[in-house]
């Protein structure tokens, strides 16, 4: 049953299609939705809300949705996204068996996906900090580089020493 596919995020929230939602519980999407038109009082909008054309026309480009206001059939009414509160209310308005295992599925995939993108910002927080360290020790060892470059390509300066100790070159005091 990948129900983590199914999750989608639409205006910032992590939300399931009520199309998604019938197909898991195993009902059509129209007795769903009476359902929950039955007790609209239990989604206020942070629970639920229909999608805009522009959303709808993103998700079509994604994900197969019949398109609507065709002849041949599609759906008559606007797509519902459910967040993850609306989703736990949907089981106390579908009151089957299967609809509890379901939602206990769904409600482990919902904190799934928060543990990813915890793990996410977690890793990212250590690219950015790892790209500044890298960015300061590639400048120090471009430093270092071009110093050697330039003590081997530099000409000998004045007279050459010999090596060791001699006495008659040291300067006196």
């Amino acid at each position: 049953m990948a129900i983590d596919s199914r999750i989608h995020a639409i205006r910032g929230v992590s939300v399931m299609l009520d199309f998604d939602l019938a197909d898991l519980y195993g009902v059509a999407t129209g007795v769903l939705m009476q359902a929950v038109r039955r007790n609209r009082k239990r989604f206020p909008a942070d629970f639920m809300f229909s999608l805009s054309a522009q959303e709808v026309a993103r998700l079509r480009s994604q994900i197969v949705i019949s398109k609507t206001g065709e002849k041949r059939g599609g759906r008559r009414y606007q797509i519902q996204a459910f967040t993850e509160q609306g989703v736990a209310m949907l089981s106390s308005v579908l009151r089957s068996e299967t609809a509890v295992r379901v939602n206990i599925q769904i409600m482990r995939a919902f904190v799934r996906l928060r543990r990813a993108a915890v793990v996410s910002e977690k890793v990212m927080a250590l690219v950015e900090d790892l790209s500044k360290r890298v960015d300061v020790h590639d400048t120090v060892i471009a430093d270092i580089v071009e110093s050697i470059r330039q003590m081997v390509l530099a000409p000998a300066s004045g007279v050459s020493r010999p090596i060791g100790f001699t006495a008659d070159l040291e300067p006196k005091d």
